[in-house]
């Protein structure tokens, strides 16, 4: 299956016209302490258990440092019943690089 994906200057400005996108970030804690952009944690091997707590209704974007994992985010969310589910390209890298250099890369 392919993942549909967003490069990080369309999620950006889509954010900036006011779309209504959920982050979703699938790092683990430590990761998200160092340096995220405002979504959600639900590390990614605990979100078959967490899936309960979004909903399948929103628009959803996953983040992580580089992109598999947010890949792997959004087919656990197809498999459960989510249709409206994007991964940021390059994750929170591709973020640092192309939109906000603020954003920490490690």
């Amino acid at each position: 299956m392919s993942v549909p994906e967003i490069r990080a200057e369309e999620l950006k400005q889509r954010l900036e016209s006011g779309e209504n996108l959920f982050l979703l970030d699938v790092r683990d804690e430590f990761e998200f302490e160092i340096s995220n952009i405002g979504g959600q944690l639900i590390p990614l091997p605990e979100l078959r258990r967490r899936v309960s707590e979004l909903d399948a209704n929103q628009k959803i974007v996953t983040v992580c440092k580089m992109g598999p994992r947010g890949a792997k985010a959004v087919q656990v969310l197809h498999n459960a019943g989510f249709n409206h589910v994007w991964n940021l390209s390059g994750g929170i890298h591709a973020w640092s690089d192309r939109v906000d250099r603020s954003v920490r890369k490690y």
